[in-house]
């Protein structure tokens, strides 16, 4: 019984351990949705409460510093964008990664850039703060049919 009850209660602190140690999954793809929104909206002041001051970003044209992604922001038409399929993996307390499909429909220096995005974003915890430290899309191609 005394073996029982140990391997019980071994597992029990397993699991509250696992528990504590795993990000809230619901909180990081709500930041990453109002990151989005404040995108959308140009609203510097509130994006960047969601991304870090090291953040990067990495897209067909190049990679981008927070300044970088802040001049594109003003130079972007998202009319509008739909976030679906998200994942979020943790590989440590502080540290987890959202994957996730963007519909979006807009212009970049007023050219249509509007399609379906594979997206990612790699979230830290930093005093008690999620913030984004590298985002990424890559334009979802159309299957093609196999060769004959």
């Amino acid at each position: 019984m005394k073996k029982l009850t140990s391997c019980t209660m071994a597992i029990l602190f397993a699991a509250i351990a696992v528990s504590i140690a795993a990000p809230d999954k619901d909180k990081i793809i709500a930041n990453e949705k109002a990151a989005w929104q404040a995108y959308k909206d140009k609203k510097a002041d509130e994006f960047r409460k969601y991304v870090s001051a090291e953040y990067h970003s990495v897209y067909s044209n190049g990679v981008y510093t927070l300044d970088k992604e802040l001049a594109a922001m003003t130079k972007t038409d998202l009319k509008s964008f739909d976030l679906t399929g998200f994942d979020v993996t943790s590989t440590d307390a502080e540290t987890a990664i959202i994957t996730y499909q963007a519909t979006v429909q807009m212009t970049v220096d007023g050219k249509d850039a509007s399609g379906t995005y594979n997206s990612v974003s790699v979230w830290r915890m930093t005093g008690g703060t999620w913030s984004v430290i590298l985002h990424s899309n890559v334009p979802q191609e159309k299957a093609t049919a196999p060769a004959k």
